[in-house]
């Protein structure tokens, strides 16, 4: 396979850029070799905004910008894309004037030391660029829930995006940005070598899997929302790597008579997205997965594939009975994603076999579904723990529950015993409250610095009464600070 230069748009032009190593950092580059220094260094784990930039790709043949976080993103991942950083505004037709997300921040006061306004003002200009109309409140709080900030505090920068919508409006060039996608579109698949490591980027399903087959020891590379943090944190090497970005078959999202299908190269914000079409209480859990930049670059099959036990996602789709397909060469098969799980982080993945997507079967109408995540803050937290709860009522008794967690056991794990508890009683509190004793007792989480063991088996058996209180009719009043406002 031969090697060629990674290629992508940047200040107006197509960049070639060669010998760098594979896992150096959009973040390193911009700040290091373009001496693009607007983009600031902070957490290197994708958790403070300060480096957020905004990367476009063409979908369905429109220019679409998503801010993502550059410390945790591989130069060669941006091959094939758009980049724009703060430097950019400069020069969207406005010489000699600040871009309007930029003055509004002035105008409120938006900024004091000023080290995370290059981060806030680039997710502030990709959900400019994404709403022509101003956006709700809750939107623009969901927009920067990847950005911190210890001066100035939120209030005065949430309240300066109405102010940028006043005319005139300010835009990307999207044609020009477009025809220069379609020239990158026109280059072969990206074999890249640097630094002693191939960087693979097959662009078809056949081809991905043939590579696989050929290196079934190198790492799969989805939105390196995970393994960006082995190289930035741990100083790992990761090997060579089979980058899944460019396979567009892999990014399929489809919703018909046998379900809701999610191919494993969808980021997490367009799954998300079908999940809650697909079943609207996925909503709560989809906003406070992570921030908008990390689901941006990461997948849901990236997520699953992690094995983690306190991977936010898995509970949710095992309780909806969610099947896994895993390709090796031309051999498909699937199982139920709970046998997946084998050990803390094994998984029944085979040499050479990766995760092609999801597969959740359709939902009967009388089904009661809820899944909740419980942390220490409301945004970009790791959950303590991660409860999912399915209950099929039929002439006032349960005829079906499937409930599983994670952060309880070494792997997302199901309550099988409460299940069984639950089958053929009626769907009333006293059930619900009997059931909740016998889950306080099912599992033997851990302690840790998130919470202990008793809080996390009391918070389990909670939020099964939670259920009830939302499923059972119990609750009139609002249940949420979202659903008084909504109220309001």
């Amino acid at each position: 396979m031969s090697h060629r230069p990674i290629h992508f748009y940047f200040r107006g032009a197509i960049r070639q850029l060669d010998g760098v190593a594979p896992t150096r950092t959009v973040l390193q580059y911009l700040r290091e070799d373009a001496h693009a220094c607007g983009t600031k260094e902070g957490c290197a784990e994708g958790d403070c905004g300060a480096c957020t930039v905004v990367l476009g790709e063409r979908v369905d043949g429109q220019l679409r910008l998503r801010a993502v976080n550059a410390c945790i993103q591989f130069v060669p991942s941006l091959d094939g894309k758009a980049l724009f950083t703060v430097e950019d505004l400069d020069s969207l037709g406005m010489t000699g004037r600040l871009h309007p997300v930029q003055q509004a921040l002035v105008d409120r006061h938006a900024s004091q030391c000023g080290f995370c306004t290059p981060g806030f003002t680039m997710s502030l200009f990709a959900l400019y660029e994404n709403h022509p109309e101003c956006p709700s409140r809750n939107t623009v709080c969901d927009s920067l829930s990847g950005n911190l900030c210890r001066c100035t505090g939120y209030r005065p920068i949430v309240d300066a995006v109405p102010l940028a919508y006043a005319p005139p409006r300010i835009g990307v060039d999207r044609g020009a940005v477009l025809a220069a996608l379609d020239e990158l579109a026109a280059l072969p698949a990206l074999e890249y070598v640097g630094a002693g490591r191939r960087f693979s980027a097959p662009n078809n399903l056949p081809a991905l899997a043939a590579a696989r087959l050929a290196a079934p020891d190198a790492r799969l590379l989805a939105g390196c929302t995970d393994v960006g943090l082995w190289v930035t944190k741990q100083l790992k090497d990761p090997g060579d790597l089979i980058y899944l970005g460019a396979v567009e078959a892999l990014k399929a999202i489809r919703s018909d008579a046998a379900g809701l299908f999610i191919g494993a190269g969808a980021s997490l914000t367009d799954a998300f997205a079908a999940l809650t079409t697909f079943a609207p209480a996925w909503a709560g859990l989809a906003r406070r997965f992570a921030s908008l930049p990390v689901r941006n670059a990461g997948t849901l099959g990236g997520n699953v594939a992690n094995g983690s036990p306190i991977g936010d996602a898995m509970p949710g789709l095992i309780a909806m009975g969610c099947e896994i397909l895993l390709q090796q060469g031309e051999r498909l098969r699937r199982m139920p994603l709970e046998d997946f799980y084998l050990a803390y982080q094994k998984t029944a993945l085979e040499a050479g076999e990766f995760v092609l997507g999801l597969q959740l079967p359709p939902q009967p109408a009388h089904r009661h579904f809820r899944t909740w995540k419980v942390s220490k803050r409301e945004d970009q937290d790791i959950s303590a723990v991660c409860g999912a709860f399915i209950v099929d009522v039929s002439d006032g008794h349960i005829s079906g529950a499937r409930i599983a967690f994670g952060g309880m056991a070494a792997t997302p794990l199901r309550a099988r015993a409460t299940e069984a508890f639950l089958l053929t009683r009626p769907w009333n509190e006293a059930t619900v409250t009997a059931a909740a004793e016998v889950l306080a007792h099912e599992y033997t989480p851990l302690s840790d610095m998130r919470a202990s063991s008793a809080y996390r088996s009391r918070v389990a058996a909670g939020l099964l009464q939670r259920l009830w209180l939302e499923c059972g009719g119990a609750i009139t009043a609002p249940r949420s600070l979202a659903d008084l406002e909504d109220a309001l």
